[in-house]
């Protein structure tokens, strides 16, 4: 691997690459390569998927006229090496941090990112909507999309190769098969795709007679290439591009995430995600846990709700580790189940196990479960099939910023009738949902978690049942009420700490449920106190709407009473520490604070 980088230091932008020898190539993809492994090694990030396509986006930018050419990168994980080639090297190094690049593509960004990518399988739709975009103008530019295989098996993808195979639209599609997402691919595609690269396992299938899969759908197949030999793809690119037949052309190229580092083959998920690592070594700076994180208390919990009930299943779309569901799968192979990157079917299989007495439990981000709002409408919500959803990631969530923030379940969920809808303040409290949810089998229900550690509670062997819409209190006091839900709880205390100490006095709750609500907890709250402010990790319309509805049409507001609502800002959060994305957002110990005594202020 080169030490040094002349060729890419000549690079500014793709406009300089293009001035090169088709012979220089070659050495401009090690020095990416360099380049990107030195940089993440600073930043941490996502690693191993922009090492696998160093070579792709070398000739991607040699061959094609970009930023005219559009080139849409699916996801977004593996665009680092891009935005170094598109003027953006001298701040690789603020990758993922407050004010630095944002750790996709983004169209605010650079004119090089014509679109914004972060949730996976959407590069074709958008592709298309492009290329289409451009004969109506009567343009003739080129629109190129890059999918993994992974992200191949989303439905989203297919139904755009449908509409894209029966328009014959000039569109070029790059496959990068790399056997590996976040997990290893799963479905009837990647048997297909090994049938296609002859590789002979027992998950390859060869392709069918009348063609490809891709043929079917109306596109030109090309491939299978290798797409670490960057003059193939060069020489591929430019007849593919020089092509005046005005069709749908899919590329099928074989890669290895994570290809060229040393440290890949000790790594399990082909080094995904890294956090700051020595590049020698391949050592990651990881902090010791001081406790437990919320998704291994998930993981624990579930499994011991599993060994006493053999109607317990997990379900997840392509996140096993993620989840923590790689943890169940050891325990309960044949319970857990693994269906890609296809949120909508995840949710209506869960809905459908459900129908005949198993007690799913539908394990997606927050962020993600977004992708499937009509299937927990349709499917599970209307139907009052008692499907258990785990929403990991809620709330804000650092350096992968807004995008992946799960900033509106609570307003998403708590509309729909039939739902219960629980998060809890600490691991603990975690646990008995896990055994709430699994013991409740007359609706839906949800439980919503924070990414990050617990606070290093002693834990029970198992999770206790909670009686159904019933909150807590945690701390008594007379003049002003806190109801927190989630994770915000300790933030609370330490705020009615302070007010304490300033002479006003302090009841904390933790109200457990989003949905039902307790209302006789919000009774006694309201009757006792001048004011009640609630605190929740969501935006608007999630849990404070849902208090602050039945104070009011219940009449329970006398004169001077004040109530208020804090949540999340109504804008988007951009990618920052944890600790000061809060502060952002108005959610710290301080900000709650200050929001009580400035209204207390106003009613002396």
């Amino acid at each position: 691997m080169p030490t040094s980088t002349p060729l890419l230091d000549s690079i500014e932008l793709p406009g300089d690459l293009r001035q090169l020898a088709p012979e220089q190539l070659r050495q401009v993809a090690d020095e990416l390569r360099c380049a990107t492994i030195d940089a993440v090694s600073v930043t941490g990030g996502h690693f191993g998927s922009g090492l696998g396509v160093v070579e792709l986006t070398v000739a991607l930018h040699y061959v094609f006229q970009t930023p005219r050419d559009r080139v849409i990168w699916d996801v977004g994980h593996q665009a680092y090496p891009h935005k170094i080639l598109t003027g953006r090297r001298e701040r690789i190094t603020t990758l993922r941090q407050g004010g630095g690049l944002s750790g996709f593509t983004r169209r605010a960004e650079s004119e090089y990112d014509p679109f914004g990518a972060a949730h996976s399988s959407t590069s074709i739709s958008s592709s298309l909507g492009m290329a289409v975009a451009r004969e109506l103008a009567g343009g003739d530019h080129h629109v190129v999309a890059v999918i993994g295989d992974g992200a191949m098996s989303a439905g989203m993808a297919y139904e755009a190769m449908n509409n894209a195979g029966a328009r014959k639209t000039r569109l070029l599609v790059i496959l990068n098969d790399n056997e590996m997402s976040i997990a290893p691919p799963v479905g009837a595609l990647h048997r297909h795709l090994n049938g296609l690269t002859g590789k002979s396992t027992e998950h390859s299938s060869p392709a069918p007679a009348g063609g490809t899969l891709f043929e079917a759908l109306g596109f030109h197949y090309v491939g299978p290439i290798d797409g670490h030999d960057v003059d193939q793809l060069r020489a591929v690119l430019e007849a593919i591009r020089d092509d005046e037949a005005g069709r749908p052309v899919l590329l099928h190229m074989v890669t290895e995430k994570g290809h060229g580092y040393h440290a890949l083959a000790t790594s399990g998920d082909a080094l995904h995600a890294v956090a700051k690592f020595d590049v020698e070594t391949g050592v990651q700076a990881k902090s010791a846990p001081k406790a437990p994180s919320y998704t291994r208390v998930f993981a624990d919990s579930l499994i011991a709700e599993a060994a006493a009930d053999d109607k317990v299943v997990a379900i997840t779309a392509a996140m096993p580790s993620g989840t923590g569901l790689d943890l169940f799968e050891k325990r309960f192979p044949d319970r857990m189940f693994d269906v890609g990157i296809a949120e909508q079917h995840a949710v209506t299989f869960a809905a459908g196990m459900a129908t005949e007495g198993y007690k799913p439990f539908c394990a997606i981000y927050s962020t993600f479960l977004q992708r499937a709002y009509d299937q927990v409408v349709h499917d599970v919500a209307i139907q009052n099939l008692p499907v258990r959803f785990a929403l990991d990631r809620a709330g804000l969530v650092g350096a992968d910023g807004a995008t992946h923030a799960g900033s509106f379940d609570l307003a998403y969920l708590c509309c729909l009738p039939n739902f219960t809808v629980m998060a809890p303040s600490d691991e603990v409290e975690l646990m008995h949902m896990v055994a709430t949810a699994a013991a409740h089998d007359t609706g839906p229900i949800a439980l919503r978690y924070p990414r990050g550690e617990g606070l290093g509670l002693d834990m029970p062997a198992r999770g206790q049942v909670l009686p159904i819409g019933k909150g807590r209190v945690v701390r008594e006091g007379k003049d002003v009420a806190i109801l927190s839900l989630g994770g915000r709880l300790q933030a609370c205390l330490s705020a009615a700490e302070h007010l304490h100490s300033r002479g006003v006095s302090c009841t904390v709750a933790d109200a457990r449920f989003a949905k039902p609500i307790d209302e006789a907890l919000i009774r006694r709250l309201v009757r006792n106190h001048q004011m009640l402010i609630t605190i929740e990790e969501g935006s608007i319309g999630g849990f404070g709407s849902q208090v602050l509805d039945y104070v009011v049409n219940n009449d329970l507001a006398r004169a001077g009473f004040v109530m208020r609502t804090m949540k999340l800002p109504d804008v988007y959060l951009d990618h920052d520490d944890p600790f000061k994305q809060y502060e952002r957002a108005g959610l710290s110990a301080a900000d709650i604070a200050r929001t009580i005594e400035a209204r207390l202020a106003q009613s002396a």
